[in-house]
């Protein structure tokens, strides 16, 4: 059995989910440092408070419901992300417990897990439902919808103060009114689009996945247990082209998540001139809100750079296309350091926009077709 190539609509449809899950991944990149640095986070402990999907894939692999293979992690990580965002910027709320910081930095630890218990099914589920021909397609269909949904949930709380007049000034401990209206709407985005690609998306059965794989020439694992211990199994047996794609992916979300952490604090000390323990000024407010301009900014070349990703792919092969996107990404966090005031930096999101769109699809399309089918979620 083969499996039947998508139209362009079921494509979109398949991946559309995505664009709320990355406009709420979107909101707390952008704003989760500077809550908790509302909160009294010091800025050299931020990155700990990240630190939080081998196995949401390792059991996606062998989950078969009523509703498919990957579809159930969808709803539960987009619920429980939907909870974490709502929750983290009113985390003050529960002071009369504990101190707002733990409640902020326990709801971004779940949000971000429960952003890759949604996430992660994604790109499995596009080599479950696509035949090889249509991955870098599907892929790069994904990187857009990412870029379409991180580009809203980034520039939303500017938007709303500098369009609609919200406030985003607070007492001290206390987030603005802004961000607290932007995490509400990226929850009930998230929630929408997840329903709609629960709904219109159709997931091959156990016996016709048999079929393919039969068809696909893809051996019967040896093993099928939900045992954690296969995914160390799982890791010694990794593809020749993970293994060489390991380093690549390891200094690109190094680099990644260094400006995800510490671009608010960083900005508002280098280009506002703020002092370091400044997080409640309006110059500290128009930092956080600028960063998000920034993070729309890359968001949306990426969304624009993925259209031309198979094209490129297609002449010069997929490896010289992520190696060259890589590298013109590098160029461009580099050259913060040297931007003279905050509208040159978007010079720089240029940069990192072309390597993002390049990162969100290009590993997965060069993995897709070396790893088996029956281990796509946990890889």
């Amino acid at each position: 059995m083969q499996k039947r190539k998508l139209s362009f609509l079921e494509i979109w449809n398949l991946s559309f989910g995505f664009l709320g899950v990355q406009m709420g991944f979107a909101l707390q990149n952008a704003n989760a440092s500077r809550i908790l640095q509302i909160f009294g986070a010091d800025v050299h402990e931020l990155s700990w408070f990240w630190i939080v999907a081998p196995l949401t894939g390792h059991y996606s692999d062998r989950t078969w419901t009523k509703l498919g293979r990957r579809r159930p992690y969808f709803l539960v990580g987009a619920i429980l992300a939907s909870l974490g965002l709502i929750l983290m910027p009113n985390s003050d709320m529960f002071t009369a417990f504990m101190p707002a910081l733990w409640v902020g930095a326990g709801m971004l630890m779940i949000m971000d897990a429960s952003f890759n218990i949604a996430m992660e099914p994604f790109r499995a589920l596009v080599a479950d439902v696509l035949p090889s021909d249509q991955r870098t397609l599907g892929f790069s269909v994904q990187t857009i919808l990412i870029g379409i949904g991180a580009v809203i949930g980034s520039w939303l709380p500017y938007v709303l103060t500098n369009w609609f007049g919200v406030m985003n000034e607070a007492k001290v401990g206390e987030v603005p009114l802004n961000l607290l209206l932007s995490f509400v709407v990226g929850a009930a985005v998230l929630m929408i689009s997840i329903i709609i690609t629960v709904v219109t998306t159709k997931e091959y059965s156990p016996e016709e996945m048999e079929l393919i794989h039969e068809f696909e020439g893809d051996a019967a694992a040896e093993d099928e247990s939900s045992s954690l211990m296969n995914i160390f199994s799982d890791f010694r047996k990794m593809p020749k082209t993970m293994k060489q794609l390991a380093w690549v992916q390891f200094f690109s979300w190094f680099g990644l998540f260094g400006m995800w952490v510490f671009s608010t604090p960083a900005i508002a000390s280098h280009i506002y001139g703020l002092e370091i323990s400044d997080t409640s000024s309006k110059g500290f407010q128009d930092a956080g809100d600028w960063v998000g301009i920034l993070f729309g900014v890359y968001n949306a070349v990426s969304a624009v750079y993925a259209f031309f990703l198979p094209a490129i792919a297609k002449k010069i092969g997929r490896k010289k296309t992520h190696a060259y996107s890589l590298i013109i990404g590098g160029i461009g966090l580099i050259s913060i350091f040297f931007m003279p005031d905050k509208n040159w930096l978007i010079v720089s999101m240029v940069g990192v926009g072309i390597a993002w769109a390049s990162i969100l699809a290009m590993p997965y399309a060069i993995l897709a077709g070396s790893i088996p089918a029956r281990k796509m979620g946990v890889y």
